[in-house]
């Protein structure tokens, strides 16, 4: 049972801390932090092998006036899914900077919706008979194994819940990969064209990484497997040390830098 469970089940902390943040709660809760498992086409597919996945969309690298993707690249960043889909509307793009600005400058208000949001969607999820999962960048890189609410990490107040999330941060994905990590936050690398010697050393390191390709998978790069990473997002559910092949979308297929790999 999670910690949040057994705080409202006894009425204690978590009912008193939401009562005394309910002024600012009212002001500011009105948006929604998570995503719904069917909003987004690539976790959508999750629904298949009976999981739900929410996530959060925050607006990537600096266009909130804060920067969320700290080590990405000029192929990454051009290349970015922020406007796929519904992403390209102008209301939408405005919620994203509005979610990540409030997560920088009221972030004990953001966490607690976020806890409670989680709480929920795990309880929805579970009446729906599907297997909650949450990948909380989707189109950011933020270190969420570090966050907190009420001094209790994330991570340890869902402790049977399964999180995940892609990452360019060779420190984050080093630490995820000596089991420094929490144990139900699984990490898988990405590579762009500028990171090549952190690649190799994830791969060595025995972790996985994804790759983005040009027009189709190979059956193997640099030596190691590559599974298609189109099929499911479920990246938790991959087998170890192989190469999660992503064929390129949108704007990757304009892609010159070097972020998209030619297959031949």
């Amino acid at each position: 049972m999670c910690r949040l469970a057994l705080w409202l089940g006894r009425g204690g902390f978590f009912k008193k801390t939401i009562d005394n943040h309910t002024k600012i709660t009212i002001l500011i809760t009105m948006q929604k932090i998570l995503t719904n498992p069917t909003a987004n086409a690539k976790i959508n597919k999750s629904t298949k092998k009976g999981f739900w996945t929410f996530g959060i969309h925050l607006a990537p690298a600096k266009l909130s006036g804060f920067n969320v993707c700290a080590w990405a690249s000029k192929g990454c960043a051009d290349a970015c899914l922020n406007t796929a889909g519904r992403g390209r509307m102008t209301a939408i793009q405005e919620s994203r900077i509005k979610k990540t600005r409030w997560f920088y400058n009221e972030r004990e208000n953001f966490m607690l919706q976020l806890v409670k949001e989680i709480g929920n969607a795990i309880k929805l999820a579970v009446k729906k008979s599907q297997t909650p999962c949450f990948r909380l960048n989707l189109t950011s890189d933020l270190a969420w194994e570090s966050q907190k609410f009420n001094g209790v990490k994330l991570m340890e107040i869902f402790p049977d819940v399964q999180f995940y999330d892609y990452t360019k941060s060779f420190k984050r994905m080093e630490k995820y990969l000596k089991g420094e990590f929490p144990k139900n936050y699984h990490l898988t690398f990405s590579r762009s064209e500028s990171n090549a010697k952190e690649t190799e050393k994830v791969l060595r390191l025995g972790g996985n990484v994804a790759c983005v390709f040009r027009n189709e998978l190979p059956k193997t790069w640099q030596g190691y497997k590559v599974i298609n990473g189109d099929e499911t997002d479920l990246r938790f559910l991959d087998d170890k040390n192989i190469i999660v092949g992503l064929v390129e979308k949108g704007l990757a297929k304009e892609d010159e830098t070097g972020f998209v790999l030619e297959c031949s």
